[in-house]
């Protein structure tokens, strides 16, 4: 299975103040997020961010809070026994960077 790294940018402003909730250890905001790893839209993000939609509510009228972009794409787990590894910059194609 492949691992992606996704950056996320959420506008706060837009956030539903009656759509938080309290927790045990703090203040909750639960979102839902679109992804599509394959395609990119005109601003190179790769999805979406939306409040969570309620039972009677339509996802379609509810503000995007904001977008997610795949900036990193990993080969599929490893076996059991093997030490996880975070992405380093050697991992990075910089061929395509003009000024690199």
């Amino acid at each position: 299975m492949a691992k992606y790294g996704i950056e996320i940018r959420l506008d706060v402003s837009k956030i539903d103040k009656s759509r938080l909730h309290k927790g045990n250890k703090g203040t909750y905001l639960t979102m839902t997020t679109f992804v599509d790893v394959d395609n990119k839209d005109q601003y190179d993000n790769n999805g979406m961010l939306l409040h969570k939609t309620k039972q009677d509510e339509d996802s379609r009228s509810l503000p995007i809070l904001g977008n997610v972009k795949v900036f990193w794409k990993g080969e599929s787990s490893p076996q059991k026994g093997q030490p996880t590894q975070a992405p380093s910059i050697d991992d990075f194609d910089s061929s395509d960077i003009p000024f690199s």
